[in-house]
């Protein structure tokens, strides 16, 4: 089943998504560094509180993850519209806890930037501890998968050659609304999609990586012990706003939705 961390009455906690309703597990705030694959599947389910999902308030999946990883240039398409060559290593850049949001927050435009884009991704949580992980043994330590909106500031990542200033900003990254169990989804098999006010800005499928699941999973943890609630941003098709012609950004009013089959979809309303 998937899972949702959320809010009902001002009080934090973590649900197992049966169709429209939320089943809260009992002792689980939120999904986090103290949240192993294990203890989700043996908490103790308490039928009695269950909730609508629309009475909630949806947190981002893991609201506080002691690391974020995200991938840059991960699908052949994208690659080819930054007229880049295509990478032997995967691009890495992190992201912070402060810069995530729920599933159906808004994302504000910051005042500072005009150049507000959008990028679909899956991304990995991490339900078991490893350092030098194999290959092999990579999808082990998958706890599930869920989708995000790596929302970038263009004018402030290409100040300089690291992105960092134009992907970490507070509170402008959709992630959510579930965490779908590896066991729930074949991944090979999903579509991704960007959809801005109705139009359809980015298709992809999530076979078409660059670097699949495993072999990210095996590079990171190779410089960096990977914790229960880490996060894996996967990288996003071709399409984005900054490369088109003409460029797309958020604007006021906009929707901007992330689909991935069998995973769940974000979607946000943009205001200044």
């Amino acid at each position: 089943m998937p899972y949702a961390t959320y809010l009902q009455d001002g009080q934090s906690r973590v649900g197992e998504v049966r169709g429209t309703h939320l089943v809260p597990l009992t002792g689980l705030a939120e999904l986090g560094a103290t949240t192993t694959s294990e203890l989700l599947a043996n908490a103790e389910r308490d039928e009695s509180a269950a909730t609508e999902i629309s009475d909630v308030v949806l947190r981002p999946i893991v609201p506080n993850p002691t690391k974020v990883f995200c991938v840059g240039l991960n699908y052949r398409d994208h690659v080819l519209e930054t007229k880049r060559e295509l990478p032997s290593y995967p691009v890495l850049f992190p992201k912070y806890a402060s810069s995530l949001i729920g599933a159906r927050d808004d994302i504000v435009l910051p005042s500072e930037s005009t150049q507000v884009d959008y990028e679909g991704e899956m991304a990995i949580v991490i339900g078991r501890s490893g350092r030098r992980i194999e290959r092999s043994d990579a999808l082990a330590h998958v706890m599930g998968y869920t989708v995000a909106n790596d929302v970038t500031m263009r004018d402030f990542q290409y100040k300089t050659h690291q992105w960092m200033q134009g992907k970490v900003w507070d509170v402008c990254t959709p992630i959510g609304p579930y965490l779908v169990t590896p066991n729930e989804i074949d991944i090979e098999q999903a579509g991704i999609r960007t959809i801005l006010n109705g139009e359809k800005m980015q298709e992809s499928e999530l076979s078409q990586l660059i670097f699949d699941v495993p072999e990210l999973i095996a590079t990171i943890s190779t410089f960096s012990t990977l914790q229960p609630g880490d996060m894996i941003l996967t990288g996003t098709p071709g399409g984005v706003g900054y490369r088109r012609q003409p460029q797309v950004f958020l604007n006021e009013g906009d929707r901007i939705s992330v689909e991935i089959d069998g995973i769940g979809t974000v979607s946000n309303l943009v205001r200044r």
